[in-house]
């Protein structure tokens, strides 16, 4: 797997349907390549990364649909889900565009945080949608896990 991982500092945004949507193959950590009131924005926790994907043109990576509202205090306004590039070694776009390239598997944003040291990150995964009954079956699973904890806790007490 190519994800370097850096100490996580503040989530500001997590994409939480879509462990629910998708099966992650792999996970890579990008840069985010933002303007100063965007970074502002993000600080205060404003940003939505639901409907957002990774598109991939002339050899680098877009993050596409990410909402950053724009900063309330600073008179200079753009687009809030204006395409925004990411940071990438170019031996992981490469794997990500051989990823992209096989039937049903997108590249998903899963969470926006900022590292340690104040840089702003993203958490982005090469992903196959899940079908209907994967989904069931996952859901059984997790209900089976609860019960199984619930009675651990229950022996455990008496």
């Amino acid at each position: 797997m190519g994800n370097k991982t850096s100490p996580v500092y503040r989530v500001v945004a997590r994409n939480k349907k879509a462990y629910h949507d998708y099966e992650m193959l792999e996970k890579y950590e990008a840069g985010l390549s933002l303007l100063g009131s965007e970074v502002k924005s993000l600080r205060e926790g404003k940003c939505s990364i639901k409907e957002a994907y990774v598109r991939i043109k002339n050899s680098e990576a877009w993050i596409i649909k990410m909402h950053i509202p724009p900063y309330q205090k600073q008179p200079y306004r753009y687009d809030p889900e204006r395409p925004r590039k990411l940071l990438l070694h170019k031996r992981e776009i490469k794997r990500l565009m051989g990823l992209t390239s096989q039937k049903g598997i997108v590249v998903i944003p899963l969470e926006v945080y900022f590292t340690r040291s104040g840089w702003a990150k993203v958490m982005i995964a090469a992903a196959r949608r899940k079908k209907k009954y994967e989904k069931r079956e996952d859901k059984m699973k997790k209900d089976v896990e609860r019960r199984l904890r619930k009675e651990i806790k229950t022996l455990v007490r008496v």
